[in-house]
């Protein structure tokens, strides 16, 4: 009887052993249908040019604006959303188990942030204008206060009421009449940066019902108070086109054009002298510029040509007294130089030198007031702020300590003042809004950013700089930030980025949410590649058109040396860029994946040789002097070669988190979406690889202080889940 007990026992042990593995089995087997990535569909589009036959088996994926705003959805683009859709579940799904953490991080970033904070009041035509934040508000109140910061509050615009009802609320463009009475403002609910402007009465609140559709959002009054130039954009390209003037009051429909942009490498826009006796229209591309003015009293005359556009010619212009002073390339200067010519004698004949051309200095911009020339430089990589007098009698730097540092002077609108305003900060020093009497050199810090939650000591960080020898013998600044605990070595996590295009510099400022990382053992590393200014002018003319590959070699050099002298490994070195600085990820992870464990590539610029070939793309046209027009042989066969869509291909990819915005307008939703689907379809590991669509925002991400802080912490939850540091 023993025997046959034991025997049914074992034999239900076995049954139950099977029973569980068959169901750990389904279970496995639910799981895998659950978290299967999206595998996109191929449809061959054979894109030809110069011979050259490319196949393009996700080209379906693009919807034009009238697809995605049409209330019935046609099966293409039900398609396309369908894809996108399940892109996001698959993303959402995958890091289920991270998003206690992602809200933990989120609070925690929160935290540091004073939520009832106000900006440094400034003074224009008699009234303090104030922006505050009130706690739990993601938007700002913007206020002024009539000759004292003692007088009554009047609102001007309360945005978190203005942004009810809306996933997407952009409020910007505030412009003020001369008296005071009125204020142009434009908002922007899509986030194509394709905005409404209306009029407000100040004295009575009234919104008029003037509306203006598809601008830029800047505007100007003349000095009558009651006429508006603006920018108003082609509604394809998104290109600013066009300048028109509208009378307040008047039906929009019939404003005058003033000004029309044909050449389509061109864009547009229309401000005031400081002055305040100019309006001025300026035409751009990126080696070209061309203004024109009108005496603002005069708002029905005739706008006349300042100097004509040239080549390679740039210049702006500053009104003062009976001159225009010009900031300029011209006569080969390659850093650029102050000039000054009559007002009545505009054109380069007329330009003298005022502060010449220097080989070893950036000459970034400069402020005119009463009394004193600003002049703000960079200098081996470093923002200088220069104080002259006009009549010479001064002429010294403001003067700034540490090894690496951001500062900049602001709008300072008052011309009768001793006093400039400027900011600084650093990759361990909080932002200080400081005033500077240029008479007796004395100083009035404003106000100093304040980082709550009782943690955050300076003295705990360290930063320096690191100059990497590149593969062409150049020396790249390499600037880092760390926790003084933080050990270096092998070991040690890393987060590389950098932008590299556009000759825009990131400065090394100080974040707050950067602690984030930091706090958990993160180094940061901020890679001054070429395609900024960092080092001059030329550091960008070495890092665009046909020598845009230098922009990518400078980031990998950057990364190797980390690796070879002992900062890092390539198990713990993870790298981030967005927009073009996405186009830089793509690069970096074709020509090298090895180097890094992970990778986020935000609303990356990756299908280049298909975007540049199609000028209906918005903004395509005045890229061409950036990064070559493909419609020339040679910059096609250049840009193919490292465009990072067209160069993808079957090798182990790092772990990556691509994000976009279905709305973007300087990046198409579709370029990462087929970037990621070719990824897929192609990469030969299992690391992971995600792509997370805003549905309902732009190129900026979304909109309000907190939801931003919310897509902060998801990019870092990446890294750190890479890292198993997900520590509260």
């Amino acid at each position: 009887m023993k025997t046959n007990v034991e025997k049914m026992i074992k034999i239900l042990v076995f049954c139950l052993a099977i029973n569980l593995i068959l169901a750990s089995c389904k279970d496995e087997k639910m799981k895998q249908v659950v978290i299967q990535a999206p595998i996109a569909d191929k449809q061959v589009t054979k894109l030809e040019k110069h011979g050259d036959v490319r196949e393009d088996n996700y080209f379906w994926m693009r919807l034009s604006d009238a697809q995605k705003k049409a209330e019935e959805k046609d099966n293409q683009t039900q398609k396309v959303y369908d894809y996108l859709n399940a892109e996001n579940k698959f993303y959402e799904e995958e890091t289920s188990e991270t998003k206690d953490f992602q809200e933990y991080l989120f609070e925690e970033m929160k935290g540091r942030i004073k939520e009832d904070d106000s900006s440094v009041p400034y003074k224009k035509d008699g009234y303090y204008y104030i922006t505050r934040y009130e706690t739990g508000q993601q938007y700002p109140i913007y206020t002024r206060k009539k000759e004292t910061l003692e007088a009554e509050e009047e609102v001007l615009f309360n945005v978190n009421d203005e942004a009810k009802g809306y996933d997407y609320f952009q409020l910007g463009g505030l412009n003020v009449s001369t008296d005071n009475k009125l204020i142009a403002f434009a908002t922007d609910t899509v986030s194509r940066r394709q905005y409404f402007i209306r009029i407000k009465n100040l004295e009575t609140g009234k919104v008029y019902k003037d509306v203006i559709e598809n601008t830029t959002g800047g505007s100007v009054w003349a000095n009558d108070n009651k006429t508006l130039f603006y920018t108003k954009k082609d509604p394809v390209t998104l290109r600013s086109s066009k300048i028109y003037k509208h009378t307040l009051g008047s039906d929009a429909n019939l404003d005058e054009l003033v000004f029309e942009e044909k050449d389509e490498t061109f864009g547009v826009f229309v401000t005031k002298s400081k002055s305040k006796k100019y309006l001025v229209i300026g035409s751009y591309n990126t080696v070209s510029s061309e203004y024109q003015i009108l005496e603002a009293d005069n708002p029905n005359g005739e706008f006349r040509i300042f100097q004509a556009r040239e080549r390679d010619l740039e210049y702006d212009i500053a009104h003062y007294g009976d001159h225009f002073y010009i900031k300029t390339n011209k006569d080969d200067a390659t850093n650029f130089k102050l000039m000054r010519t009559p007002e009545n004698k505009t054109s380069k004949e007329s330009w003298v030198d005022v502060i010449p051309h220097r080989e070893d200095t950036l000459f970034e911009d400069f402020s005119i007031f009463k009394e004193y020339l600003v002049l703000e430089e960079r200098t081996e990589g470093l923002n200088k702020i220069r104080i002259k007098r006009w009549d010479n009698s001064a002429d010294y730097y403001l003067p700034f300590d540490e090894e690496t540092y951001s500062a900049g002077v602001y709008a300072n609108p008052d011309f009768d003042t001793k006093i400039i305003r400027y900011s600084y900060n650093s990759m361990t020093t909080p932002s200080s809004v400081i005033d500077f009497n240029m008479k007796d050199q004395s100083k009035e810090i404003k106000k100093e950013q304040e980082v709550l939650g009782g943690k955050f000591d300076k003295n705990n960080y360290v930063s320096k700089r690191i100059w990497v020898p590149s593969r062409d013998g150049k020396k790249i600044a390499l600037s880092i930030v760390h926790h003084k605990d933080t050990q270096i070595n092998e070991n040690t996590p890393i987060l590389q980025y950098a932008y590299g295009s556009y000759g825009y510099t990131i400065s090394d400022g100080f974040s707050t949410t950067r602690l984030s990382l930091l706090d958990r053992g993160f180094v940061y590393a901020l890679a001054h590649i070429r395609g900024s200014q960092y080092l001059g002018r030329e550091w960008y003319e070495d890092g665009k058109m046909l020598n845009k590959i230098n922009t990518f070699n400078d980031f990998i050099d950057c990364s190797k040396y980390l690796i070879d002298n002992k900062y890092t490994s390539a198990e713990h070195l993870y790298a981030m860029g967005g927009s073009a600085g996405g186009l830089l990820m793509g690069a970096i992870v074709n020509m090298n994946p090895e180097l890094y464990n992970g990778i986020i590539s935000a609303v990356p610029f990756v299908d280049v040789i298909s975007t540049m070939i199609d000028d209906s793309i918005p903004l395509t046209t005045g890229e061409y002097d950036e990064w070559g027009n493909p419609n020339v042989k040679k910059y096609y066969d250049y840009i193919k070669s490292y465009s990072p869509y067209d160069q993808v291909k079957a090798q182990a990819y790092p772990n990556m988190l691509i994000t976009t915005g279905l709305h973007d307008s300087q990046v198409q939703y579709w370029e990462p979406a087929k970037w990621i689907a070719k990824l897929r379809d192609l990469k030969t590991n299992n690391k992971l690889l995600f792509l997370h669509t805003n549905m309902e925002a732009g190129h900026g991400g979304a909109s309000g202080r907190f939801n931003a802080l919310k897509e902060t912490a998801e990019e870092y939850t990446f890294f750190l889940s890479l890292e198993n540091k997900l520590e509260k």
